[in-house]
């Protein structure tokens, strides 16, 4: 009875993640003298797995004199549990060469998880033949994992075809594979398999949902929650709230972020974490710095994720003092930074010039926090010095740094060389880049500067051509501009407009105004090959300056213009934006595909340099 009543005890610890009563109990365990008594250990194991204690487990999973498939699959899933799925799959094979034992459902479910965690497809498949070889090919809980595995390395059909399998369907494997469709963009597929699912329940819509957002389908993902809200489904956990204001944010839709901020706080959900960290994330992607700053500031308990999520945004809307402030905060409380957190950092430094925080930054994640840099890491300190004028360091470490360098990366250079002047370095960077095949149009404009400026004519005959038949590839530029209760999309060049004859007029006006200012249109951000005035045209109807002009026309007066674009803003309109914000008197922000770029009294908040 005693030992019933530790059982127990050790399940509900498991369940609550109490680590420190989870020891006081097996330390009562060990003193009562009931460490063999059978089921106690592998619960032991389990408790600790759970409590995120795997040290503890794996002590005495080694102490065991004998282990059964309980014993390997509480293992197993505490290394999931960790985040460790590869070790999952390292130490599996040892349940044979140790013990010679065979694997269960569970052990096979806990194995398909990790291939899902690894998007290990080769490894995927060698669990499912030998599942299928197995006495237990029928399991519909390992056949639900398979599901789940398969649609995460990027094969619906394949998770289809074991969903199909399954003889008694249940909520997790009409989940799975709910999710695996919306995933892989199968949103049709997805849809109508919810709407065929039996009892649709608050999971269904939650993994429909979050994988349309994490396939980039934002605004189906909002109409399928509205419908959701329809069926009136009880919202009993937050994680749906957290995924539809990601797409909100993703869309960079302030007003519908604001609505579904009063949700949060109607459904009661504003002092959970993980939705407050979506907030913050929104708002700082929607512009709104200083609402991302009041959730923040009303967290009680930050974590990880929302001292990154502030410490990102501040660095992505030029605020680079704020964000080392607010890291230097972080660290005091005790908490470890992420890989995450460090891009931010350095990328902030990067748009102010602080060189020596930069380089300290990036050794002090290797030294201080065992962060190993990624490709990214390495990319914002390269921008960091070549921005500063370091070229030599810059193109030494391109070349010594343990990841293939991307077009973005050599681009980066290629524009400091441009910038300061490098000819020498910018030919060279430019012909490395050149055989590269570059996929994004604003790289060819650059490359042709770059061989003009050298005075040749050839090489920029070349590029000319390429970017020539790149023209009629190139994805449509265009700008969206939130006024409230309207939301516009404007495209480069477009006739049809609202109001065309006042964007017109009014375009005219500031562009007067401009060249009394000394404005000259920059031509060579025009891919054809037109004459002067027909570029000049070009330039004038950007998709950039069509809202901006919608914004003043039909905005509230005084307010903030908020506009988001698709394509990195050309240099052209980014003078002009400028200007305009210095003659109009307003702010201008512009969400464009690298960065925030906040437009006040002639300045802009990147410096000029994105």
């Amino acid at each position: 009875m005693f030992c019933s009543h530790l059982l127990r005890q050790l399940q509900a610890c498991a369940r609550r993640q109490s680590p420190s009563q989870g020891k006081e109990l097996h330390a009562q365990i060990i003193k009562t003298g009931l460490e063999q008594c059978p089921p106690l250990p592998n619960n032991i194991i389990d408790m600790y797995g759970k409590c995120g204690l795997l040290q503890d487990a794996l002590h005495l999973f080694d102490q065991l004199p004998h282990r059964d498939p309980i014993s390997w699959a509480s293992i197993l899933t505490a290394h999931n549990l960790a985040n460790l799925p590869h070790l999952t799959l390292s130490i599996f094979p040892s349940m044979f060469t140790l013990d010679r034992l065979q694997p269960d459902h569970f052990i096979f479910a806990t194995l398909v998880k990790a291939c899902a965690s690894l998007a290990a497809l080769k490894q995927g498949k060698q669990v499912h033949a030998r599942f299928i070889l197995s006495s237990l090919p029928g399991d519909d809980v390992v056949k639900s994992s398979l599901v789940d595995m398969y649609a995460k390395c990027g094969l619906p059909n394949e998770a289809r075809r074991v969903f199909d399998l399954i003889s008694l369907k249940n909520s997790v494997s009409w989940t799975a594979m709910i999710s695996g469709y919306a995933r892989n963009g199968c949103n049709l597929d997805a849809v109508e398999l919810l709407k065929a699912m039996p009892v649709k329940d608050l999971s269904s819509w939650t993994a429909l949902i979050s994988g349309l957002v994490q396939n980039g389908d934002e605004i189906d993902a909002l109409c399928i929650f509205m419908e959701m809200r329809k069926d009136e489904i009880h919202i009993r956990d937050p994680f749906v709230l957290s995924s539809i204001i990601g797409g909100a944010a993703n869309l960079a839709a302030l007003e519908i972020g604001k609505q579904l901020h009063c949700l949060v706080i109607v459904l009661g959900y504003e002092s959970s974490v993980f939705v407050s960290n979506a907030l913050i994330d929104m708002y700082a992607k929607c512009s709104d710095i200083l609402a991302a700053k009041y959730i923040f500031d009303n967290i009680c308990q930050k974590d990880v994720v929302s001292w990154t999520s502030i410490i990102t945004g501040a660095a992505q809307h030029g605020q680079a003092e704020e964000a080392l402030t607010l890291f230097d905060e972080m660290v005091s409380t005790g908490l470890k930074p992420n890989e995450i957190t460090f891009v931010g950092l350095i990328y902030a430094c990067s748009h102010v010039g602080l060189v020596s925080k930069g380089r300290y930054l990036f050794d002090s994640m290797i030294k201080d926090f065992g962060i190993s840099p990624n490709l990214k890491h390495y990319t914002c300190l390269l921008d960091l010095l070549s921005r500063s004028g370091h070229l030599t360091e810059a193109n030494n470490l391109i070349k010594t740094m343990p990841f293939e360098p991307d077009e973005a990366t050599w681009a980066a250079l290629l524009s400091a060389c441009k910038r300061h002047g490098s000819t020498q370095m910018g030919v060279s960077v430019a012909n490395h880049l050149l055989s590269l095949k570059p996929q994004d149009p604003s790289t060819y404009i650059l490359l042709s500067n770059t061989y003009a400026a050298a005075g040749m004519w050839d090489s920029v005959s070349e590029v000319r051509k390429v970017m020539a038949g790149m023209v009629r590839k190139k994805e449509p530029g265009y700008s969206c501009i939130d006024l409230g209760k309207e939301t516009l999309v404007f495209y480069a060049g477009e006739a049809s407009l609202p109001v065309k004859d006042e964007i017109f007029g009014l375009l005219k006006e500031l562009d007067t105004e401009m060249r009394k200012r000394g404005y000259v249109p920059d031509t060579s951000f025009v891919l054809h090959d037109l004459e002067q005035q027909e570029k000049e045209r070009q330039l004038f109807w950007h998709s950039e300056r069509l809202a901006v002009a919608y914004g003043l026309l039909k905005g509230v007066p005084g307010t903030v213009i908020r506009v988001v674009k698709n394509l990195r803003i050309c240099g052209d309109c980014h003078t002009v934006l400028k200007l305009i914000s210095s003659i109009v008197e307003r702010e201008i922000v512009v969400r464009d595909a690298n960065r925030f770029h906040h437009f006040k009294d002639g300045r802009c908040s990147c410096s000029d340099f994105w």
